[in-house]
């Protein structure tokens, strides 16, 4: 009976109730997922760690989940970026295993992660008291925005078609 309930994506209730998940991104040449694995799993919390291939996700109580993230900030604070999981893991709702495919929020990781290089550039900057130049603050956001026209848009859409 409750192997057909989860093949069917009905649960009776939440699997991880009470729990808040993080994603904890690594944006660096010389520390990986696995190296925050590793120092989050010698932390020994009551918290699930999952290792991506862009970092780690952190399940279980709030304060804990909170406490080991500011733990593996520590080790490249410039380079570690967190944010909040929307849905819990395995929630049918949008769990790959049930949609087919990545979700969604992973292509929203992918556009994130190509910008994080600049943010961490700039944190570095800073924590070593720099300030960035206009002229570098033009590279990562340029005064003048070209946008797509909609005539334009369709063009480019019907030419494949």
């Amino acid at each position: 009976m409750l192997q057909d309930k989860l093949k069917e994506g009905i649960r009776d209730g939440p699997e991880y109730a009470g729990t808040v998940t993080k994603y904890v991104f690594i944006e660096s040449n010389h520390t990986t997922p696995d190296d925050l694995a590793l120092h989050a799993y010698e932390l020994a919390a009551p918290v699930m760690i999952k290792e991506t291939c862009f970092g780690l996700q952190v399940t279980g109580d709030p304060a804990d989940v909170e406490a080991v993230i500011a733990r593996i900030r520590e080790v490249d604070p410039s380079h570690i970026f967190v944010k909040d999981r929307g849905f819990p893991p395995g929630d049918a709702r949008r769990c790959r295993a049930n949609m087919g495919g990545a979700r969604p929020g992973y292509f929203g990781h992918e556009a994130e992660a190509g910008v994080l290089r600049y943010v961490s550039y700039g944190l570095q900057r800073m924590y070593h008291g720099d300030s960035l130049s206009p002229s570098e603050l033009e590279i990562i956001h340029p005064k003048e925005r070209v946008e797509l026209s909609n005539e334009r848009l369709l063009e480019i859409f019907n030419r494949d078609a």
